[in-house]
């Protein structure tokens, strides 16, 4: 938690929050990797010190892959002391790859039935979030599932603050939202038990037309 709030602190643009996520929300969020059956190839986009993560690796099985992009190296130092070393030397059988990168930089096969991502959107500039969006659908087999989370009302909050920029950005973030809901098939759950309370949002890609 201190090192979360103390990373958060010093940068809360691509922290996101002063709090971590919630355990109801990390299960909230891999839920699907719980009733995958077969073989799944996972990757983690900003786990920070590891809410998500914890959850992932508790849900993989035998020959499972994860790989694990964070551009922070005191939250990959972190995590790969406290949760990725152990698990190896448990679970030699699986593939635990942690990248020290941006996730536009990383060097990454594709084809990933989850991605799960961990990143502030409300913090980014449209572009960066469009960037990103593309890049991880990229990396995303057809029908397999993008999930992110967003703090529900965060930009209604934002809007008497930010100015007539701030309010633009509000509006084009909505509207990439709602174009990328209508591309792909998209659904939300709520959990409360989180500061602030989230949404767990789960993207489906569709199958692209021949």
């Amino acid at each position: 938690m201190l090192k979360f709030v103390h990373q958060a602190i010093r940068d809360i643009r691509t922290t996101g929050s002063v709090f971590p996520s919630s355990r109801r929300l990390a299960r909230a969020m891999t839920s699907s990797l719980r009733e995958h059956r077969g073989e799944k190839r996972i990757l983690e986009v900003g786990p920070g010190t590891g809410a998500f993560t914890e959850e992932i690796l508790d849900a993989m099985r035998g020959h499972d892959a994860l790989d694990i992009v964070e551009v922070n190296p005191v939250f990959c130092e972190h995590l790969e002391h406290r949760l990725l070393k152990p698990f190896r030397a448990r679970h030699s059988s699986m593939s635990i790859r942690l990248h020290i990168s941006s996730i536009e930089q990383a060097t990454l096969d594709g084809g990933y039935d989850f991605v799960i991502c961990g990143l502030p959107f409300n913090n980014f500039p449209l572009v960066l979030t469009q960037s990103i969006f593309a890049r991880m659908l990229t990396l995303l087999r057809d029908g397999g599932e993008l999930i992110y989370f967003e703090y529900p009302g965060m930009r209604t909050m934002k809007r008497p603050f930010v100015g007539a920029d701030g309010r633009e950005h509000i509006r084009n973030f909505k509207a990439f939202a709602r174009m990328t809901a209508k591309t792909h098939r998209v659904t939300r759950e709520l959990v409360v038990a989180n500061f602030p309370p989230a949404h767990a949002v789960r993207l489906t890609k569709r199958q692209r037309s021949p």
